[in-house]
């Protein structure tokens, strides 16, 4: 679904009028709040493969020091090799890393360690090597980035559609108060049982996800 189709599907829901654009109405600019929390939520609960993406740093000798282009800073790894050398890059923790780094002098030769450090001026993190690249590697990250906040009526959702519109549906019904219809809980209740059901499926393709923690 498109952003304004979720936004009109909450309204159908509600029982208001359908909007030809999101910002039509106070209301449905509320609706249109309520569906990217709803799809916040939701990209938080698991990682969705339909949210899989692969961002590859070139190294040059040197340079130990990368931005990863894109990734924001709310992203869940899945792995990271490097290629050119066939090997598994392992993730360490900053303290170790800036030991590494600044201790005795740093060794250069084919990186296999990496350690995230802060975020660049496009505010997407950075992540630094070790050892310190002596050449050209490739290293390709493989993630798991939240989508941009929906903002145009056109733009499609990535995470399931269903979930979206009936989380966003119980956070209406909070916001305008019971009317003799589904009540917030309830609402909310079987929002929680659909994406149980789409964590379990899905998991069934991914081992490594299978483990699901109730947010």
């Amino acid at each position: 679904m498109t952003y304004l189709e979720l936004v009109n599907d909450v309204l159908v829901r509600l029982r208001e009028p359908t909007v030809s654009t999101v910002i039509q109405t106070t209301y449905s600019s509320l609706i249109g709040k309520f569906v990217n929390d709803a799809k916040r939520q939701i990209e938080d609960a698991y990682a969705w493969n339909v949210l899989g993406q692969t961002i590859t740093l070139s190294t040059v000798a040197g340079t130990y020091s990368y931005s990863l282009t894109g990734s924001g800073q709310k992203f869940q790894v899945i792995d990271v090799l490097n290629v050119t050398s066939n090997i598994g890059m392992k993730n360490i923790d900053f303290a170790s890393m800036n030991r590494k780094q600044n201790f005795s002098t740093p060794v250069s030769g084919i990186p296999s360690e990496y350690a995230f450090d802060g975020v660049d001026g496009s505010y997407d993190t950075k992540v630094t090597l070790y050892p310190r690249p002596d050449g050209v590697y490739s290293i390709p990250f493989s993630l798991t980035i939240p989508q941009a906040t929906l903002s145009s009526d056109s733009t499609v959702v990535a995470v399931p559609d269903v979930l979206v519109v009936q989380n966003a549906y119980a956070r209406a019904l909070v916001e305008r108060g019971e009317d003799g219809g589904l009540s917030s809980s309830e609402a909310y209740l079987l929002y929680k049982s659909m994406l149980s059901d789409y964590i379990a499926l899905e998991g069934t393709r991914y081992p490594e996800n299978q483990e699901f923690v109730a947010v």
